[in-house]
């Protein structure tokens, strides 16, 4: 079985609109030939509904493939349940960092290559930053003076 028909059947697997999963990230893959995948299916709870989403990132030689699906219940604006398909494709140069996150139980009972609860993988490409601000201040505590604000700028 080709790297392209493992994806649709681990896109099919995941039970969540597949044709509708695997018809964006066609268009977004455009042709560009797979070079690995990961499918994340996961449900969530939102008030007293049960809500489903999945992640598929698609890496190629050029580029890496974030695809994401989500459903939404009906609202005020909506009268009809609907899902929303997003795909973004990153520059595999622009990715700056990956970091990993394993969480392992009773890690002072851990061995090297033993299993892990949960891994957690965050891929970072300065598509989204984030600035925090707060008062600066000059350090006198008798200083009534406004002195604008201080903070960082970080990637998230």
């Amino acid at each position: 079985m080709s790297l392209d028909q493992q994806l649709r059947t681990d896109i099919q697997r995941s039970g969540y609109y597949p044709d509708l999963v695997a018809d964006a990230l066609d268009t977004a893959l455009a042709g560009e030939p797979l070079k690995s995948y990961l499918v994340h299916h996961e449900a969530t709870f939102d008030h007293d509904e049960l809500r489903r989403h999945v992640t598929v990132l698609a890496l190629t030689p050029t580029r890496l493939i974030v695809g994401h699906t989500d459903e939404h219940g009906i609202d005020e604006i909506n009268p009809m349940p609907f899902a929303t398909a997003s795909t973004e494709a990153v520059r595999l140069e622009r990715v700056d960092s990956v970091v990993v996150t394993r969480v392992v139980s009773e890690p002072a009972k851990y061995q090297p290559g033993g299993a892990t609860s949960e891994v957690v993988l965050t891929i970072g490409w300065g598509a989204v930053s984030r600035i925090d601000l707060e008062p600066a201040s000059c350090g006198d505590p008798q200083c009534d003076a406004e002195h604008g604000y201080t903070g960082t700028s970080s990637n998230d």
